[in-house]
C-alpha cells in the first residue's frame, strides 16, 4: 500500500510534488514494492542503484510515495546560484562539497540531515553504472562510512526503467506514455557485525560490498535475472 507522505510541505514543497506527480504519472506504469521498508521517521539513508540521470525523478517519486520527503544531495556551488540555489535550499535538498578535502565537512552536513529525520538518498556508486548490462558496479564508501558514524539504517533500494527514457549507452532521450518503472526497497542492510568498528578503508570496503549486494540481488529479482559478481572498471577507466 502507497504511504504517500501528507506532512506540512509548505508551498514550495507542495508545488514540486504536483509537478513531478503530473508529469510522471501520465509517463510511467509504475511497480513500486517494499514501501513498508522505509521507515516511517526518522534518520534514514536510502541506497538505490544509478541507471540514468532520470533516475532521481522517479526515486523522488517512490519515496514520496513512501512517507517520505526525498533528500538529495547536490555540488554546494548550485546552491550559490541565484534564485535556483534558493529554491532547492528551501526544498531541503542537501548542499555537499565534492573531493577529499571537503569529504569531513560533507560528512558533518549529512550527519544533522540525519539527526534533523532526514530520509537521504545516496547512491553508492557515484554515477550511472558502466556495467556493460546495467548491473551495479562496486560502490564507493560514502554511505557505508555515514552509517557507522550515525548508527542511521541503510534501506537498499533497486530500479529498473529508468533508462528507458534516458538511456545513459546511447544518450538518447525517448519519452513514452506508460513506461514500466520498476522500484524495490529492501529491509535494511544488517551492519551488527560491525558495530563499534574504526572506519578503516577494509571495513568500509565490506561494509559496501554489503550494501551493493543487497542493491543487487533487488535487481535480480525486478529483471527475473541471476545478477553477475559485483561489477568493476578496469583500472584506468573512469568510473
Amino acid at each position: 500500500m502507497v504511504r504517500t507522505a501528507r506532512r506540512r510541505l509548505g508551498l514550495l514543497r507542495r508545488l514540486i510534488v504536483i509537478l513531478v506527480k503530473t508529469v510522471l504519472t501520465p509517463m510511467t506504469k509504475r511497480t513500486w514494492t517494499g514501501l513498508e521498508h522505509i521507515p516511517p521517521t526518522g534518520g534514514v539513508i536510502l541506497a538505490p542503484n544509478h541507471l540514468s540521470h532520470a533516475d532521481p525523478l522517479v526515486c523522488a517519486h517512490f519515496v514520496y510515495d513512501a512517507g517520505r520527503w526525498p533528500r538529495f544531495l547536490g555540488k554546494a556551488s548550485v546552491f550559490k546560484v541565484p534564485v535556483v540555489g534558493k529554491i532547492i535550499l528551501r526544498a531541503r535538498q542537501i548542499p555537499v562539497e565534492r573531493g577529499s578535502a571537503d569529504a569531513a565537512k560533507s560528512l558533518e552536513v549529512l550527519t544533522a540531515a540525519l539527526q534533523q529525520g532526514g530520509a537521504v538518498i545516496i547512491y553508492p556508486e557515484g554515477t550511472t553504472t558502466r556495467e556493460p548490462d546495467l548491473w551495479p558496479m562496486r560502490g564507493k564508501t560514502g554511505a557505508a562510512r555515514l552509517a557507522l558514524a550515525t548508527g542511521a539504517p541503510v534501506i537498499p533500494m533497486a530500479m529498473w526503467g529508468p533508462q528507458d527514457f534516458f538511456d545513459p549507452r546511447t544518450k538518447k532521450v525517448h519519452v513514452r506514455p506508460r513506461t514500466p518503472i520498476a522500484i524495490a526497497a529492501g529491509p535494511a542492510v544488517d551492519f551488527s557485525k560491525w558495530t563499534g568498528a574504526e572506519p578503516t578503508r577494509a571495513v568500509l570496503d565490506e561494509m559496501t560490498d554489503e550494501i551493493m549486494l543487497r542493491i543487487r540481488d533487488l535487481l535480480g529479482e525486478i529483471r527475473q535475472e541471476t545478477p553477475p559478481p559485483l561489477w568493476a572498471p578496469v583500472k584506468g577507466e573512469k568510473a
